[in-house]
């Protein structure tokens, strides 16, 4: 009988948000400058650091593996919630679902380990200046790309595999604005256990180790920045460090409350305002935080401006 359920499922109905038409269109126009900004600002910075040799370092090199997840991320998830919210249709096939929960993990999971990673450069940067180039040589920095991106890809597919095997009962309502696990699992006739174990265990590796290895290195960095004399390079390393942090704090924070907390997976108002958070608000954030505060970036994006006055004259 499970198994007659399991094929039967073709697609699923997403309920999205509100359905006072009136609250759904201002949601929109507020997603759609979201998203937009989101698509404009990450490109900016992953054109201003492939053009400027002067950002070919490190830093922005796992800037620019974030703006790529943060592009992603949001257009896995914000162009079906828009068309939910216009009223184009709340229908996502088993197969589009499957692909939603696969590539959502796959980027969250990726994004969990280069914000580590960023900060393990931070760390390098600021308390071993003078090795800072023989530790973070692009070997080492290709080596780190390709391990966050591998373990998001191995540890994502493991999950979505997982939940999408499990026979479904009706209705097929999924009480998202996307197809989130959690929102999926709950449709399922079969015992979750297994794989909610699975997913809090991911959550240890993926949340609470990361977030271990940040604060560690950001308790060696203020260690490190206490001994400095000179204000310049006080504020500079403070302003740097601070936009990761803040970043880290939000992001590990309300993943933490949202997948570990207690009752994580009940209360479907507060996932689809975290999440949320992470699909729209984190990637359009990133961009401002982390770069168009930088004094080279700034230099960069006038430099581009420039080319393309010079080029328009001629």
């Amino acid at each position: 009988h499970s198994m007659q359920n399991k094929t039967s499922v073709t697609e699923f109905i997403l309920l999205g948000f509100s359905s006072n038409p009136s609250l759904r269109l201002c949601l929109f126009g507020i997603f759609s400058v979201l998203y937009s900004a989101t698509l404009m600002g990450n490109a900016l910075v992953f054109v201003l650091v492939c053009l400027d040799y002067r950002l070919h370092s490190p830093m922005y090199f796992f800037l620019c593996h974030l703006s790529i997840v943060d592009i992603c991320y949001a257009s896995n998830n914000v162009p079906y919630m828009l068309r939910n919210l216009l009223g184009r249709g709340r229908t996502i096939s088993f197969a589009g679902c499957g692909t939603q929960i696969h590539l959502y993990l796959i980027f969250a999971l990726t994004e969990c380990v280069l914000l580590a990673v960023m900060s393990y450069d931070r760390y390098v940067a600021i308390c071993h200046p003078l090795r800072y180039a023989l530790i973070m040589n692009w070997r080492v920095c290709l080596a780190l790309a390709a391990v966050s991106w591998a373990f998001g890809f191995l540890f994502g597919t493991l999950q979505a595999s997982l939940a999408l095997h499990l026979p479904f009962c009706g209705p097929y309502e999924v009480d998202h604005f996307f197809c989130e696990i959690l929102a999926v699992l709950k449709m399922a006739c079969t015992d979750t256990t297994a794989n909610k174990v699975l997913i809090f265990a991911v959550c240890v590796c993926f949340l609470l180790f990361p977030l271990a290895l940040i604060l560690i290195s950001y308790l060696h960095i203020l260690a490190t920045i206490l001994h400095i004399r000179s204000a310049a390079e006080w504020h500079k390393t403070f302003s740097t460090c601070g936009s990761h942090l803040t970043v880290v704090g939000l992001f590990y924070g309300n993943a933490i409350f949202m997948y570990m907390g207690p009752g994580s997976g009940n209360s479907s108002g507060k996932e689809k305002v975290l999440s949320l958070f992470y699909s729209l608000i984190s990637p359009s954030l990133n961009p401002l935080i982390y770069s168009l505060r930088n004094k080279q970036v700034k230099e960069a994006l006038l430099n581009l401006q420039r080319r393309k006055r010079v080029f328009h004259s001629m």
